[in-house]
Formats: C-alpha cells, sequence, structure tokens
C-alpha cells in the first residue's frame, strides 16, 4: 500500500452502534478510551443492524496512526503533513479547522518508513493536549486555543527500532510517557501546567505498549511494558514496586497495552504468550503472582479487551479469540483469518464487541464464550486503519490512512 500525503474523497461503508435512549455521549479523551480499556457505555444494539451509517464529513488530515481524541464537541488529531508533526483541533459536528500546531519531526527511516506519520493517541485532560511524536517530541498544548505550553525531547534522536509508538498518560497533574530508546530511555512524569520533571524511572528503555494505572493497597502505580520487563513504578515518585522478566522472543517486540482488573494485570507478547499475574502488598513493598499463562494466544499488535471474565483479541495471524480470564484456558479461536498482519483493535460496546482489523473490515460479534458469532462485517475504509476506531453517543470516528470520517447512525 503506498503511503503518501494526498486529497481524496473517502468512501466507506460503515459500522454500527446506537445510543441508549437517554445516555450521554461519551467522551473518548485518549488512547483506547476514558479508561483506557477499550470500553465504552450507554450503547443498545439496533434489532437489525444497518447496512450503513451516514457519513457527516470527511476531511484530509495527514498521515498517522495516531487515534483522535474527542473531547466536549473538539476532536483533536495528530498526524504528518510533509516534514511537520501537526496537532488539529476539528470541530466534531462539521470537521472543521479551530486551530493547528505543527513542528519540524525527524524523519522515518528504513522499513518504518512505510508509517510515517506518529503513532501515539494524543491524551487530554485538564483543559491540555499531550502529544508524542515519532521523535520522542512530547507536547502540551492548550485545549481551546492550540498555544504550545510547554514541549520537551529528553532522548533527541533516540528511538526504539520502530520509533516511538507508546501513548501519554495523565495521572494526577503529571503528563507520563516511557520516552527514548533501547538501552537508553526512562519513564518520566512532567507537571502538566509547566511541564518540569518530577520523577522518571530509568530502568529500561520503552518499546511500543502503552502505560495504564493500578492502584493496590491505596497505592498508584503507572504499569507498562518495557524493552524486556513489565513493571509497576509509584505513580506519586517513580519508585519501582515490582518488576518481572518479559523480554520478547526472536523478531518480537512488547507493543500491548497491559490491561488492568482490581489487583489482577494481564498482559501479552508474541512468542510469550498471555499472562496475569496478581499484584499484593508484601510489607513494604509489593510482589506479583502468578495466576496463569496461556502460551498458544499471544497478540503483538492488538490489546485485548476483558468482558465479564472472559478475554477478547485479535491474534498475530488474524484470528479473533476468547480466552478465560479466570483460568487462562481458550474458550474459542475463530478459523477465518480476518487480516494476516494481526493489527487491529477491539472494543467492548456492552452487548456486542467491536474488532477493526487494518483491513478495515469492521467486524461486530456476540460477547460469549461457546464460539465465535458474527454480527456483520462492513467496510469501513477504502484504506488500511492503524488507528482505534472512536465511538461515542452514535457517532464513530475512522482514522484512515491519512483522512478523518465522522459517520452518524441516523
Amino acid at each position: 500500500m503506498e503511503w503518501t500525503n494526498r486529497s481524496r474523497v473517502v468512501m466507506v461503508g460503515c459500522a454500527v452502534l446506537i445510543l441508549a435512549c437517554g445516555a450521554p455521549a461519551q467522551d473518548w479523551p485518549q488512547w483506547r478510551g476514558p479508561a483506557r480499556d477499550g470500553k465504552v457505555s450507554g450503547f443498545a444494539a439496533p434489532s437489525q443492524w444497518p447496512t450503513e451509517l451516514t457519513s457527516q464529513w470527511t476531511t484530509t488530515v495527514g498521515q498517522g496512526d495516531a487515534t483522535p481524541a474527542l473531547v466536549g464537541g473538539k476532536l483533536y488529531v495528530f498526524a504528518r503533513q510533509g516534514g511537520e508533526e501537526v496537532t488539529l483541533c476539528l470541530n466534531a459536528a462539521d470537521g472543521k479547522e479551530v486551530w493547528r500546531d505543527a513542528y519540524a519531526a525527524q524523519e522515518v527511516t528504513g522499513a518504518p518508513a512505510r508509517h510515517p506519520g506518529p503513532r501515539s493517541s494524543p491524551t487530554v485532560a485538564d483543559g491540555k493536549v499531550i502529544t508524542l511524536g515519532v521523535g520522542g517530541v512530547l507536547s502540551c498544548l492548550d485545549a481551546a486555543t492550540g498555544k504550545v505550553l510547554w514541549r520537551k525531547d529528553p532522548f533527541p534522536r533516540v528511538v526504539p527500532r520502530f520509533f516511538t509508538s507508546t501513548s501519554p498518560i495523565v495521572v494526577d497533574g503529571m503528563a507520563i510517557a516511557h520516552l527514548g530508546g533501547q538501552g537508553n530511555g526512562a519513564l518520566i512524569a512532567f507537571d502538566l501546567a509547566g511541564g518540569e520533571e518530577k520523577w522518571r524511572w530509568g530502568g529500561e528503555g520503552p518499546e511500543y505498549a502503552s502505560p495504564v494505572l493500578l492502584t493496590v493497597a491505596g497505592t498508584k502505580q503507572i504499569v507498562t511494558l518495557t524493552e524486556k520487563s513489565i513493571v509497576g513504578v509509584g505513580a506519586a515518585d517513580g519508585k519501582l514496586h515490582w518488576q518481572l522478566p518479559f523480554a520478547p522472543a526472536g523478531r518480537a517486540y512488547n507493543a500491548a497495552t497491559p490491561i488492568v482488573d482490581s489487583q489482577t494485570v494481564i498482559y501479552t507478547g508474541a512468542g510469550r504468550g498471555t499472562k496475569a499475574v496478581k499484584i499484593a502488598r508484601q510489607g513494604e513493598g509489593f510482589v506479583a503472582e502468578e495466576l496463569w499463562s496461556n502460551p498458544d494466544l499471544a497478540p503483538q499488535y492488538n490489546t485485548p479487551v476483558l468482558r465479564n471474565g472472559l478475554l477478547f483479541g485479535l491474534s498475530n495471524s488474524g484470528n479473533l479469540f476468547c480466552i478465560d480470564a479466570q483460568t487462562g484456558r481458550t474458550a474459542w479461536t475463530d478459523a477465518t483469518s480476518r487480516d494476516r498482519s494481526g493489527f487491529g483493535a477491539i472494543v467492548d460496546a456492552g452487548s456486542c464487541l467491536m474488532a477493526l482489523p487494518s483491513s478495515s473490515e469492521l467486524i461486530v460479534f456476540k460477547p460469549t464464550a461457546e464460539r465465535f458469532e458474527q454480527i456483520v462485517q462492513i467496510k469501513v475504509a477504502q484504506t488500511p486503519s492503524y488507528a482505534h476506531p472512536v465511538v461515542a453517543g452514535n457517532r464513530i470516528v475512522v482514522k484512515d490512512q491519512d483522512a478523518v470520517t465522522m459517520w452518524t447512525l441516523q
């Protein structure tokens, strides 16, 4: 597929969920939604699925795989235009530009050049927009005006082998991001308002997984997969609370976001399987006890969703699957390969699940442990989509190769 910055008309079929009567539309402020867990609320499936949605607008925004953020009627898009990385604020109602910020961005070279745009999704919190570019430049913008409040580059031109692909998180007035590259990086917390560094943990550099928040015994922890491990780091001070080895096998790498369920952390990586551990207080510290391990299913390019004790995901070979999250046993695997690359996103939408592989075929299926039961499959873009779909109210936002489309269910 050719990756070029060009204008075009997106002609697509569409997707699929209905807002439950009277339920408010939910913002989508960061990677994988409000709680970074791939879940949306307030939806009820229609009795008969529509064959298409209504296109409200389509606009060319530039190349990239970053998922837009939807907050308060504004859509924040992070993409590449020429030699610049650009943050755009669009009116969600009509797609018109409200403001833009741009800076000269590091060129993506080698095999990763097929994806020259940013991969890290913006985070919107406390009236600010945090972006992380392919070269590791972390920016904080005023969400209302686009004014640059601060911009940091702690590891100039030091990036993972496929460039930066981890999305920042905001916790307790701090923007936290895993910056740098293999053997030379750190998880760093910056003051959201002023950009001052609050703490850093420099034990290991990043790969491509995004951090999540875990709270155990009243202690908030930032949990993330690194280049060789999974770690829990104190959100307040950067202290390492626990660490387990999880070095990728062969040519694989750690790219999936950990899943938090109370004190349980589920994580996965190609060649290493899917694992679950329980984090518990022990004396003055914390311990991680393994609950189960499934060696057969280990998505690398997809983060599964957890729903009612079941883990639903997309394998590296593009097969949808279900794991019993209590035992780790495989419940079912869909025999049909949906996308051989294994890139994709899963959304828990209540009474149904949605999967969007990079082939841009939206798959809606039932959240059951018995077998794979597809409800509908609809083409949602004519070019590949590596971003997560944004679902809110009766709207679904799709970012494809270089454009964003807002669909609604009438």
